[in-house]
């Protein structure tokens, strides 16, 4: 179904919708496909309850941010679609202050995780999303010269960035965290260690062989899968989670840990939070923001943008979720 691109966000009726200009943006694509099915029942349910906040339907990234670069500032967006969508959308809504609400509809959906929405049925997100309070979550960012790339979730760089490449392939039969086992069993024949650098914060922290550094903002990516359990979205900090140089069995033997969240204390694990992160490699890498496959890179810089932009969450803030309540670095950082 085609609709226009710059269709006027309008004010729901007095006591009946939410107060701000809101638009409600469908992906078709999400869940392999599945979310064209959702599109009627939606729109039948904002005009029961919701009437004059406008659905539109987009499988086109671009057309997409052309209808959100129309929307007011500080306007509110409800996406519905997977950490996909959100990643796409994500630039739109830090340059027009938009503020966003999740109904998930994807295989990842680490994001929606992280805001307490994930697995919620959709009539009940899209209550939330259209009238929940919001908080402020961080984000991070990959520069190069040339990129500036920010992310809700996770950047991946190495292994688990070919997975999630390779989990964009996988029969559309699979979803969820089966589809990143089966692209993770999948990739594990081509698995290699990179030699890399990194530096957090201005201090070198590592020089050595990995599999894979990954970046997270949230608990979870891949589908659920807790590789920073003491993240949080609003601590002002990230998390970089370093897999050192494993092999294939030893890499096979690993993954029931990353799964049960219970990995941090092997030998060749080590997580850090920072602000910034400078990262070298002697290869290009493969990489993936949010799950969505990037060009690969060689150097590049990571920052978190702090409280960058508003977000309805089912979870509260915690009352001191600030840096301070962390240490800055974790096991293996310089003294």
């Amino acid at each position: 179904m085609t609709t226009p691109t710059s269709p006027s966000p309008v004010r729901a009726s007095p006591g009946r919708g939410p107060e701000r200009p809101t638009m409600v943006l469908l992906n078709p694509r999400a869940a392999g496909g599945r979310g064209a099915a959702l599109a009627q029942p939606v729109r039948e349910w904002l005009a029961s309850y919701a009437p004059g906040v406008a659905l539109v339907e987009s499988d086109s990234i671009e057309r997409s941010r052309a209808t959100l670069q129309c929307l007011p500032r500080s306007s509110r967006v409800v996406l519905i679609g997977g950490d996909g969508t959100l990643h796409h959308m994500l630039p739109v809504l830090l340059t027009h202050r938009l503020a966003l609400g999740v109904v998930p509809l994807g295989g990842g959906n680490d994001t929606a995780r992280a805001l307490g929405v994930a697995g919620m049925a959709w009539p009940k997100a899209l209550e939330l999303a259209l009238r929940g309070p919001t908080r402020r979550m961080d984000v991070g960012e990959l520069i190069t010269p040339r990129l500036r790339i920010p992310f809700f979730s996770s950047l991946a760089a190495g292994f688990d960035a070919a997975v999630a490449a390779r989990a964009l392939a996988a029969p559309r039969w699979l979803d969820g965290r089966p589809r990143y086992l089966w692209a993770t069993l999948a990739e594990l024949a081509a698995l290699r260690t990179q030699r890399i650098q990194l530096a957090l914060d201005g201090a070198p922290c590592y020089a050595g062989e990995a599999i894979f550094a990954s970046v997270l903002n949230t608990r979870s990516y891949g589908a659920g899968m807790p590789a920073a359990p003491g993240a949080r979205i609003g601590d002002g900090r990230l998390d970089l989670l370093l897999a050192g140089p494993f092999g294939r069995i030893g890499a096979l033997r690993m993954l029931p840990r990353l799964l049960e969240g219970t990995h941090l204390p092997h030998a060749k694990i080590q997580a850090w939070t920072f602000q910034s992160l400078q990262f070298e490699s002697e290869r290009e890498l493969p990489l993936a923001a949010d799950g969505e496959p990037l060009q690969s890179l060689r150097r590049f810089e990571v920052r978190v943008r702090a409280a960058a932009v508003q977000v309805v969450s089912a979870k509260r803030p915690r009352r001191r979720e600030a840096a301070s309540d962390r240490p800055a670095h974790g096991p293996g950082a310089p003294a």
